[in-house]
């Protein structure tokens, strides 16, 4: 566990607020004046942090019973899962990552194996999900919707992932050049019968970053579903709508994950799927019917338990709601500013939407605790969670994996909110964006849009090299 320190309010007046604060180690002190105007990033959740545990900080208003059970939550969410029955076990036999924290370093995005280890690699951890479909679309009897290409020892995984990139150079109108990577999948070492390319859709999803995500489960759906019937800009090719997925028997709006193909934030489903963990949504082992599980038996594992408790989890999902929600920085920096007015200029926001607000009451946890203290919040997200076609003619592929979620086709994605994205690099190391990780950079990024991203796209593309850069800085401030 690191230590927390709660934002020190340095003064108030009718023209700007100060606010300090240091991270754990006492360094990176970050002092910033915001004018009165200006509004916070998730309102009374908002924290200023500008260092590795940005995301990975509770909201000032999480105290008492909240903070013990975020604390709880916490170490459930990093602690490494064994293969062992009882307290702590349960991991396996087969999985894609060994706890929540593994794939969501310090609540981030664990640099993925696609770019360290060209997919799976030969031992080391890929943090990185890779669903496989039919091209029909229909799920593998053997595999179900996700290959998982870890196990525990004496158990074969399911598959590993192989990647190769291809380059190509491409040319701003000023002369400058950019290139854009394009990964190419196949699977290697199946545990059952090979699975023939020509019968198969595989795509990769790098983890998401889990900052505000409190916020996330405390919108205002009547507002999202307003901006869909509003979201019909034809000046830009933009026409955005909502994803409805049928979980536990209801229709309701998909508001979480790349596609918006979930309602809450699948916390039971990352326990089973992810990690291999039973629990009492999902009370099978992953790969029930496989040989796996016969492996795990002659390990000594016995799977007549579930592996954690309903109370664990809602811990788990009070940590992921209650963590704070970095401040922008540097906004009153002129270069910043000029990205800013750049990124409106160019209809980024018309997507990329920047002020929403969270319904009255704030949101329910997975087992019924409430968080009123979300409620009546303006936010600053900058998405409209809505699904907007992505295109599909860069590269000839552009960033259509076809693979359907609910409503949304192989060429539709939510719009990732960019609040906290610019700490990407020091929370995680790394700036790999997009649902893969294609993109190496946010030029790299920005150029993949396609679709209805086209036209801000080619605005974006005729700007000069120092416009260019300004609009990063302003990216790099959210």
């Amino acid at each position: 566990m690191h230590n927390r320190m709660k934002p020190l309010l340095c003064s108030l007046t009718g023209m700007a607020l100060c606010l300090s604060a240091c991270d754990s180690d006492g360094l990176d002190v970050l002092d910033i004046e915001i004018p009165a105007e200006y509004e916070l990033s998730a309102g009374i959740s908002t924290i200023f942090l500008n260092s590795s545990v940005a995301y990975d900080s509770e909201a000032p208003w999480v105290s008492g019973d909240y903070l013990t059970r975020f604390v709880r939550g916490d170490r459930l969410y990093d602690d490494v899962r064994t293969s062992a029955n009882g307290q702590g076990g349960g991991l396996g036999p087969v999985y894609a990552g060994y706890s929540c924290g593994s794939c969501h370093r310090n609540a981030g995005r664990t640099r993925p194996g696609v770019w360290n280890d060209n997919g799976s690699g030969s031992y080391g951890f890929s943090a990185m999900l890779v669903y496989i479909t039919r091209r029909n679309g229909a799920f593998f009897r053997e595999y179900g919707r996700v290959l998982h290409d870890q196990a525990i020892y004496g158990v074969k995984p399911e598959g590993k992932l192989k990647v190769d990139w291809n380059y190509q150079q491409f040319s701003f109108p000023d002369g400058e050049n950019y290139e854009l990577a394009y990964p190419t999948y196949t699977i290697t070492d199946w545990y059952a019968d090979e699975i023939p390319a020509e019968d198969l859709f595989c795509t990769v999803r790098i983890p998401l970053r889990h900052v505000g995500m409190g916020q996330l489960m405390s919108l205002d759906p009547n507002e999202i579903e307003q901006l869909a019937a509003k979201s019909n800009y034809p000046e830009w090719g933009i026409s955005g709508r909502c994803n409805y997925i049928n979980e536990r028997g209801v229709t309701c709006l998909g508001i979480s994950g790349n596609k918006a193909q979930h309602a809450d934030l699948t916390v039971e489903l990352g326990f089973s799927s992810d990690m291999g963990v039973t629990n009492s949504r999902y009370p099978e082992e992953i790969c029930e019917g496989q040989i796996q599980i016969n492996q795990g038996s002659m390990m000594g594992l016995s799977y007549d338990q579930l592996d954690v408790s309903t109370e664990d989890m809602e811990n788990v999902d009070l940590y992921m709601q209650s963590l704070g929600v970095p401040a922008r920085r540097n906004v009153l920096d002129s270069t910043v500013k000029k990205g800013e007015a750049l990124f409106y200029k160019a209809g980024c926001h018309l997507c990329h939407v920047t002020t929403l607000h969270t319904r009255p009451r704030g949101s329910t946890l997975l087992a019924g605790t409430q968080l009123p203290w979300l409620g009546n919040q303006t936010i600053h997200p900058y998405s409209d969670f809505l699904l907007h076609d992505m295109g599909s003619e860069i590269m000839g592929v552009g960033l259509n994996d076809n693979y359907v979620s609910g409503l949304a086709r192989g060429n539709e994605w939510r719009t990732t909110p960019l609040w906290g994205i610019g700490l990407q690099e020091k929370v995680n190391g790394h700036t790999y964006f997009l649902h893969d990780g294609r993109a190496r950079n946010f030029i790299e990024a920005i150029m993949w849009h396609g679709g209805e991203g086209e036209a801000s796209k080619n605005e974006f593309k005729k700007m000069s090299h120092d416009e260019r850069e300004a609009v990063v800085k302003f990216l790099q401030s959210l």
